[in-house]
C-alpha cells in the first residue's frame, strides 16, 4: 500500500470540498481548483477528511495512488495557505522591479523583459536583498511561472550570474589558466 496514499487530506477551515464522481472541486479563501483524476481511483469524503483509494493492486493504480492523494493535498493546502517559490538575481547590474502587477526584468539583454502574471499569481520584488517572490495558489502553476522567469538569464557556472532558486547551489568551474 502507498504510504502517502494511505495518509487522510484534513480539510482546514474555510475550504469546501466537492466530489462529482472522479472530480474534485476545492473552493477556499485564495481561490478555486479542480481536477479529474482516473476513475480506477476512489476518492471520499467523510468527516473533513478525504480518503484515497485504489481499486486494484496493479503497477498503474498503484501509482496513481499516491499521486492522486498529493494533488488533492496540494488543492486543499494552496487554497487555504497558498504557495511561494522565492528566486534570486545575482550580477553586476542585474535587477528586478515591479511596474503595475507586472515584473521587469534588466538582466544584461539590450531591453528590459517583462513578465505579465497569469490569473491567479503574483509577483514580488525586493531589489535590497536581490529576491524575486512568485506567489499563488496553484502549486503547479506557481512552479512553472518561477521556471519561466528562471529560463530568462539561467545561472552561468563561471561568475555565478543570472537568476537561480533561492536553495539552489551554481557549481563554480574554473575559468582558462595563464601561460606560463
Amino acid at each position: 500500500m502507498s504510504r502517502i496514499g494511505r495518509l487522510p487530506v484534513v480539510i482546514p477551515k474555510g475550504v469546501e470540498v466537492g466530489i462529482e464522481g472522479s472530480t474534485v472541486r476545492v473552493k477556499g479563501p485564495r481561490g478555486e481548483l479542480h481536477h479529474t483524476f482516473p476513475p480506477s481511483i476512489e476518492i471520499a469524503l467523510q468527516d473533513g477528511v478525504i480518503e484515497v483509494k485504489r481499486a486494484s493492486d496493479e503497477r498503474n493504480d498503484r501509482s496513481l495512488h499516491g499521486m492522486t492523494r498529493a494533488l488533492i493535498n496540494n488543492m486543499v493546502m494552496g487554497v487555504s495557505s497558498g504557495f511561494e517559490r522565492i528566486l534570486e538575481v545575482n550580477g553586476v547590474g542585474y535587477r528586478a522591479e515591479m511596474q503595475g502587477k507586472n515584473l521587469v526584468l534588466y538582466v544584461g539583454y539590450s531591453h528590459p523583459v517583462v513578465m505579465e502574471p497569469p490569473a491567479g499569481i503574483s509577483f514580488e520584488a525586493d531589489m535590497r536583498i536581490r529576491q524575486i517572490k512568485v506567489m499563488g495558489y496553484d502549486k503547479q502553476m506557481v512552479g512553472q511561472v518561477a521556471a519561466n522567469i528562471r529560463k530568462v538569464r539561467p545561472p552561468e557556472p563561471y561568475k555565478g550570474k543570472g537568476i537561480k532558486y533561492i536553495e539552489e547551489k551554481i557549481r563554480h568551474k574554473a575559468g582558462k589558466t595563464g601561460k606560463v
